[in-house]
């Protein structure tokens, strides 16, 4: 499985599991630690816990496992990091106060559109 491959199944299980505002960050000239941020937010810390649950289960599948998950005890936020891709799942109100996009803001920013369900 490519990079751009696990980027869209990462996208597609979050938005299956109806993640919120989620964006993708291209950092990879900005940054050594990953190529891409994926970045989304829950409705409630059981709706993050979930979501992050559920990436980890969908490539886990395919045979790729997280190189290390952290999280916060109230799961506000947990972050998965595949090396390439770092998943940031937050509550609403915690990734408000982080404001990740705004500090990556040069970084750049993918267009997932074709990635989600049409409502």
């Amino acid at each position: 499985m490519n990079q751009k491959e696990k980027l869209i199944k990462i996208v597609k299980s979050l938005d299956m599991k109806k993640a919120e505002d989620i964006k993708v960050i291209g950092v990879k000239d900005l940054t050594i630690l990953a190529d891409y941020f994926v970045i989304a937010n829950g409705n409630s810390s059981t709706h993050t816990k979930t979501l992050a649950d559920e990436v980890e289960y969908q490539l886990s599948q395919l045979g790729i496992e997280p190189q290390r998950r952290e999280s916060d005890s109230g799961n506000t936020w947990i972050i998965l990091d595949y090396a390439d891709i770092i998943v940031h799942i937050f509550y609403k109100e915690t990734r408000s106060f982080y404001q990740l996009e705004r500090l990556w803001a040069d970084g750049e920013q993918l267009d997932i559109n074709d990635y989600l369900i049409q409502e």
